[in-house]
């Protein structure tokens, strides 16, 4: 007990002098993260909007393949990404293998289903309530989705979050394609995971605290856009009380009542 109070009083010592290599470790970790959740975006929300509302044949094939890859291990993902990058693969003349560029990539191919499943149910659900209504005024499918999309904006927006999350939490992927180079491709996850192994406990608790500091940030970013959801849709703060008379339980209603069976 007395070795985990040091080592935690030794990760707040090195959070409050604001110690520089866990800061870079920190801000690279945050920018490869944003980096991917960004560029997956660009095609799973558009690609999750099309699915939404689009019907052709093989389409239940797709989703059972869409659904397949949220469960691929993030190290398979690693996988494919540094077979695709080494020297012989594919793209191997960018250069990319053990950079940023790599682990931006595996993060992204790793959300890239997230965000894409996740969009297709929500414009899926709207589709079935306001998908006549738009495509009797003359949408056409894409402009369905777009339209469907923007009303489920704050859904949406709790869709990124949760994919940032599980971007910045990832470890086997960026571990694989960046190497966990000192200064260059070492996020919070691969440190914790290497300081850890060294023994070196405070540098490594002090990660693990910036990281459920993160997670603690966007869990409240999450109830303030349900908040905002909900002042939008108009829905009451606050319920009415249990035992509150209903409106022909008090004296001028039960008067009206009474009138209404006189007549």
């Amino acid at each position: 007990m007395s070795a985990f109070t040091d080592a935690a009083l030794s990760a707040l010592r090195l959070l409050a002098e604001r110690d520089s290599a866990l800061w870079a470790i920190v801000g690279r970790s945050l920018a490869v993260s944003a980096t991917a959740c960004a560029l997956a975006c660009v095609f799973g929300l558009a690609l999750g909007a099309w699915l939404g509302v689009a019907r052709f044949r093989g389409r239940a094939a797709l989703l059972a393949l869409l659904n397949t890859w949220l469960a691929v291990p993030s190290v398979v993902i690693g996988l494919v990404v540094y077979l695709l990058l080494s020297r012989s693969g594919p793209l191997g003349f960018l250069g990319w293998l053990f950079s940023f560029q790599a682990m931006v990539l595996a993060q992204a191919l790793l959300v890239l289903p997230v965000i894409t499943a996740l969009t297709r149910q929500l414009v899926d659900d709207a589709e079935r309530r306001q998908g006549e209504q738009l495509a009797s005024l003359g949408a056409s499918t894409g402009l369905r989705g777009l339209l469907l999309a923007w009303d489920e904006r704050y859904a949406l927006l709790t869709v990124l979050i949760a994919a940032f999350a599980r971007a910045i939490s990832e470890v086997g992927a960026v571990m694989v394609v960046g190497g966990n180079i000192d200064g260059f491709t070492r996020v919070m996850t691969t440190a914790i995971a290497l300081e850890t192994s060294k023994g070196d406990l405070p540098l490594a608790l002090g990660l693990g605290l910036m990281l459920l500091a993160v997670v603690l940030l966007l869990n409240a970013g999450l109830a303030i856009l349900q908040r905002w959801r909900q002042r939008d849709a108009g829905w009451p703060a606050v319920a009415p009380a249990a035992d509150s008379a209903p409106p022909w339980r008090s004296p001028a209603g039960e008067g009206a009542l009474s009138a209404s069976r006189r007549s």
